[in-house]
């Protein structure tokens, strides 16, 4: 007796996918177009912003600059570029970027995970003092007067102590670290970490994602905040960057100083200030926009 071993006919086998409905077609269709919307909606303004910076003066005043430049120029970026002080402010924007940044990080990782161990003492209370912050200071005198009395005047440590945490971003952390496996810190304990070596070998590796997002949040608001630096700081060698062009833009109607045309420096002052503060964000954040929204995400979600 012969047998023959028949293997299937794999010609026949044919893939079975599920056809899309036609109202989900639909809901493609209609989510596409409104994403679409919005993406230019959002992107009109910065565009709009770009062009001004590179049109001439007459077209600016004329209103006729709206996507594209018109009568394209570099005068302002010329002078303003030109500028050894533009260098040194950008300089020292970076240096308190960077520095608080790493400061504010250090404290507001360090104190969620504090706070959301639920068996710390007094955890209740700390909370409670944390939020409090949120909506009740000392006001503009008091904080001016206490810069002054610890030393801090014409030092980047005006701009670094007083904003060293945020409370918001705090509690999207602290969040974050509540709904930590409790498996993975105590299989680390047993294997004898310290809550030092927890934190730093177990913990932070794994929250990578939300720490992106708190530094994105952090960098952001260090490199855009100017008030403090104009308050705190009376030499202009060590104003951040934002405060400098803030002052372009106070004297666009005289600018004879720049060296440039004062009717054109002053017609697109404003959207050239403007496009050299947000390009150096406008350049990292793609860089960690893929960590932006899980992170802010998992911190959100409570347990």
């Amino acid at each position: 007796m012969v047998t023959t071993n028949q293997s299937p006919d794999l010609t026949r086998v044919r893939p079975t996918t599920v056809a899309d409905s036609r109202g989900y077609r639909v809901f493609q269709v209609v989510n596409t177009t409104v994403l679409l919307l919005v993406a230019a909606l959002t992107l009109y303004p910065f565009v709009n912003l770009v062009a001004k910076a590179f049109s001439s003066e007459g077209y600016i005043v004329a209103g006729q600059v709206n996507l594209i430049p018109r009568g394209f120029n570099t005068t302002t970026f010329t002078a303003v570029m030109s500028d050894e002080m533009f260098w040194l402010n950008y300089r020292n924007t970076v240096v308190y970027t960077v520095v608080a940044t790493v400061i504010a990080m250090a404290l507001t990782t360090t104190f969620a995970y504090a706070l959301s161990r639920r068996e710390l003492r007094g955890r209740t209370f700390f909370i409670g003092m944390a939020v409090f912050t949120m909506f009740f200071n000392g006001g503009l005198i008091p904080n001016y007067l206490l810069i002054n009395s610890l030393g801090f005047k014409n030092t980047i440590w005006a701009i670094v102590i007083p904003n060293a945490i945020s409370i918001f971003n705090l509690l999207i952390m602290k969040s974050f670290f509540e709904n930590f496996p409790k498996d993975l810190e105590e299989a680390a304990s047993i294997d004898g970490l310290t809550t030092y070596g927890i934190f730093g070998r177990i913990v932070l590796p794994l929250s990578k994602a939300v720490i992106a997002t708190m530094v994105l949040f952090y960098a952001v608001s260090f490199w855009n905040n100017w008030f403090q630096a104009f308050l705190y700081m009376d030499r202009s060698d060590l104003y951040p960057v934002t405060v400098y062009l803030r002052n372009l833009l106070a004297a666009a109607t005289s600018t004879e100083s720049l060296g440039a045309d004062s009717a054109q420096i002053a017609a697109n002052v404003q959207a050239v200030t403007m496009v050299l503060t947000v390009l150096p964000i406008v350049c990292v954040y793609p860089f960690i926009q893929r960590y932006f929204v899980s992170g802010v995400m998992l911190g959100s979600v409570k347990g």
